[in-house]
């Protein structure tokens, strides 16, 4: 049984299919994100505050008890050269796509005993391409916290890296038509990627999937 899961981003997007997974094989989804989800248990935190984000987890953690597991789904972007993007908004991409995945997990550890992490990474947190020095320099970071993390916690806490490429959420909607997708039909699904999550949480104990590339076939960022 996968019992409480925190998941960070929880809202919308990948962490709403991962919500929704999580709730199809009989776990409780604990939803942590700046706005509420459609249906269930959740706190409203902004990632970009460390201590905000702390408060949250405790909230959830004093209501419902241990977590099993955490996925931390939450993350932004921001496209243009590093001289084109103000300064603020650069800064707010590795707050929330990096330090906030810190953030949450370093509060969750207390209620997470022989439990579960899940970071969500990215392809271009192992391939860096021009226009993305945020979000590359913010998935780069995850990719090496939680290799840190695993060798950290090796024993007592399970730690898996997902490595998705794009996916059919609303994360490109916000761009400029220069940096949207050309073919949505070329990127994955969320609800596939959220069962390779769900997959990495359902693995027996002592037994770890370390880290785990999932794509679409031909998905352009990856090899």
């Amino acid at each position: 049984m996968l019992g409480n899961v925190l998941v960070s981003g929880g809202a919308a997007g990948l962490g709403a299919a991962v919500a929704e997974a999580v709730r199809n094989q009989g776990g409780t989804p604990l939803v942590l994100d700046k706005s509420a989800p459609a249906m269930g248990e959740f706190e409203l935190a902004d990632l970009t505050d460390g201590r905000a984000t702390a408060a949250a987890v405790r909230a959830l953690a004093g209501r419902h008890g241990r977590f099993g597991a955490v996925v931390t789904a939450a993350g932004i972007d921001r496209c243009g050269t590093l001289a084109e993007v103000p300064a603020h908004e650069w800064d707010r991409v590795v707050q929330v796509n990096l330090l906030g995945t810190a953030a949450v997990i370093r509060a969750a550890l207390p209620y997470l005993d022989r439990g579960r992490v899940v970071t969500i990474g990215s392809t271009l947190g192992l391939r860096a391409v021009s226009d993305a020095t945020a979000y590359c320099a913010s998935k780069f970071g995850v990719v090496g916290f939680t290799r840190a993390l695993a060798a950290e916690t090796a024993g007592r806490i399970g730690v898996t890296l997902v490595v998705p490429g794009g996916m059919r959420t609303g994360f490109f909607d916000d761009r400029t038509e220069q940096y949207r997708p050309k073919d949505l039909s070329k990127l994955n699904p969320p609800d596939h990627v959220a069962a390779a999550v769900v997959f990495a949480l359902g693995q027996p104990q002592d037994c770890e999937i370390r880290e785990l590339v999932i794509a679409h076939a031909e998905e352009p960022s990856w090899p």
